[in-house]
This record gives C-alpha cells, structure tokens and sequence, in this order.
C-alpha cells in the first residue's frame, strides 16, 4: 500500500489512466477486426474505406503511446496486404 500522499495519488491516477488506456486498446482492437471484416467480405472499395478510417484510428493510439509505433505499422502493413490481396 501507498505511505506517502504522493504514492496515493499516483495510485489513484494509475487506476484512472489503466481505465483509458484498456478503453483505447478495445477501440482499436475493434478497428482492426472491423477491418478484417471488410477485407474477407471481398468488396475491395468498400474494404478501402473501412481500412483507411482503421488507420487513422491505429495512428491515434499509436501517437498517444498506448500502442508501440512498430507495433502500429505491423497491424497496418498487414491489412493493406491482406486488402492489395483481394481481386480487383
């Protein structure tokens, strides 16, 4: 347990940041299988719209440090070629 007033309220802001930081992992963990979804569902315009809104919401949890940045370009790099995959 905390003995300090600071140790406390850093316990405290911890709990609150691990609340956020677990809603932002879920919003993108959503995006990328959204995603997924439109890229096995063959529409390949479509799945272009859907990955690009995906990106950018992988770009922004990405600049808040939630998520490594190479771990950001992994999930990116693999969608656009599971999409570049996909017959015109």
């Amino acid at each position: 347990m905390a003995n300090t007033a600071q140790a406390r309220k850093r316990a405290r802001q911890a709990v609150q940041q691990n609340l956020y930081n677990s809603s932002q992992r879920s919003t993108l963990r959503t995006a990328i299988k959204v995603a997924r979804k439109a890229i096995t569902g063959g529409d390949k315009a479509a799945a272009a719209v859907i990955l690009q809104n995906s990106m950018s919401v992988i770009d922004r949890i990405a600049d808040k440090k939630i998520i490594h940045k190479n771990k950001a370009a992994r999930h990116k790099s693999r969608l656009n070629a599971a999409l570049k995959s996909l017959a015109p």
